[in-house]
Formats: structure tokens, sequence, C-alpha cells
């Protein structure tokens, strides 16, 4: 018969906080990077647009220019869809981490004071306020920014800029943050 290979448990349980620790702490750092690269790009279009000498009003800049500004709009949809998904990732390997928690805890109750967070003490995905979801709501008003920008450019190139175009401009930007935010909380569960 064999004999079992000696595994120090403590030792695995450790090594599977340390790894499920760095994960919550890449998500957290994924979720800055992808927030600043569609701000940067964002930035550098704006500025682009108001350094040049073109005017808004021929037909071919117009629709260049709804073109890119529905470009950026669908980056900002994707943005959120990864700042939603990099939360709950971050949400999962908290929720790793109490579990372990708990092993250790039935097996040592004295440690349960160490631990602020527990199971019915994470903060949901969606807390308000949070970090997080205060970059998503940046992000959804840049993108439904763009979206207005978006439509104002398509108005232009039609040839159809008045009052009322105002209003269709102020609705798209109104659809576009409801559209993204809606989505930002659709993705923003956990898989289970």
């Amino acid at each position: 018969m064999a004999r079992k290979p000696d595994l120090d448990s403590n030792e695995m349980l450790q090594q599977e906080f340390k790894y499920i620790s760095q994960t919550a702490f890449q998500a957290n750092e994924d979720r800055s990077r992808v927030t600043s690269f569609y701000f940067v790009s964002v930035g550098s279009l704006v500025a682009a647009i108001i350094g040049t000498q073109l005017e808004p009003q021929q037909k071919t800049v117009s629709f260049a220019f709804f073109a890119l500004f529905l470009v950026l709009t669908g980056l900002g949809g994707l943005t959120i869809a990864q700042l939603a998904r990099l939360r709950a990732a971050w949400h999962e390997s908290v929720e790793a981490m109490n579990q372990i928690k708990d092993f250790y805890i039935k097996h040592h109750p004295e440690v349960e004071d160490a631990f602020k967070w527990r199971p019915r003490t994470i903060p949901p995905t969606n807390k308000p306020n949070s970090i997080a979801n205060l970059i998503a709501v940046e992000v959804a008003i840049l993108g439904s920014l763009t979206a207005g920008a978006s439509a104002y450019f398509l108005l232009s190139f039609l040839g159809a800029v008045n009052w009322a175009s105002w209003l269709i401009v102020l609705a798209s930007i109104i659809i576009g943050f409801i559209a993204q935010w809606t989505f930002y909380l659709h993705l923003l569960v956990d898989d289970r």
C-alpha cells in the first residue's frame, strides 16, 4: 500500500489565502489601468478636436467626429463591462478569503475577533460611494457625453442642427448614461 505524502494543511491554506489576496489586489490594479486608458483616450480625442482648425460644419469632418465619438461611446461600454467584472472578481476573492477565515475560526475560535470582514460584513459589489462605484459613475458620465457628442455630429452631418437638435443631444446623453449604468449593474453580479 502506498504511503500518503505528508501535507502541511496550514501551509497550503496560507498559500491559498496569499493567492486569493493577490487576485483581489490585481483586480483593483486592473480597474485603475482600465479607467486610466479610457480617460486618456477620450481626453486625447477631445484635445485633438479642440486643436484642429477644421470647420465642424463640413460634412466629412462632422461624419468623422460622429464615427469617432460613436467608437468612444462603445469603448465606454467596454470599460464599464471591465469595471463591473473586475469588481465582481474582487468580491469573489474576498468571499474566498472569508471561507478560509471561517475554516480557521471553526478550528481556532479564539481568533474570530481578529477579522473585520466576515461573510455577513463583506461590502456589496455595488456599494454606494465606494471608489469602484464612483469610477464607474465617471465612466458612465463620460460615455454618455460621448454619446451626446456623437448625436450632435450626426445631426451636423445631416444638416439638421437647430434648437430641436439640442433636445436630441440631451436625450442621447441621458439615455447613454442610463444604458451604461444599467449595463454596469447587470454585469456586477457574481458568477455562481
